[in-house]
């Protein structure tokens, strides 16, 4: 199970960090990604994290967003700075037992989504 946390309102400019934490099982071995998904569009990428440690990011984000795992591997954060009205979305905690890939049916477990709005 995974568990999303962090979301909230905050102002174009600001930061958020969003915390997915695996209940029942560590992350190590698996890959690990956020994508998110706004009103009327498709889920899409937004970061991951293999178990080796490599990260990827779209390009919407890169520069602005960091993905990180925790030293225990039970939780995932994305640090989300010099956020924008584009940002504006739920944002989704995911598992793989294979490497990070973009592709959301590639992801075997889903968080419920937390919601984060920007607004300018």
């Amino acid at each position: 199970q995974l568990i999303e946390s962090g979301g909230g309102s905050v102002q174009a400019g600001g930061s958020l960090r969003l915390s997915c934490v695996a209940s029942g099982r560590t992350v190590s071995s698996y890959g690990m990604a956020w994508f998110r998904q706004a009103p009327g569009k498709e889920r899409e990428f937004v970061a991951g994290v293999t178990w080796w440690g490599i990260t990827t990011y779209s390009t919407s984000v890169k520069g602005r967003f960091t993905i990180s795992r925790d030293n225990a591997k039970t939780t995932v954060y994305l640090q989300m700075n010099s956020l924008k009205s584009e940002d504006t979305a739920v944002y989704y905690c995911a598992s793989s037992t294979s490497p990070v890939t973009t592709t959301p049916d590639d992801y075997d477990y889903w968080g419920q989504g937390t919601q984060v709005t920007v607004s300018s």
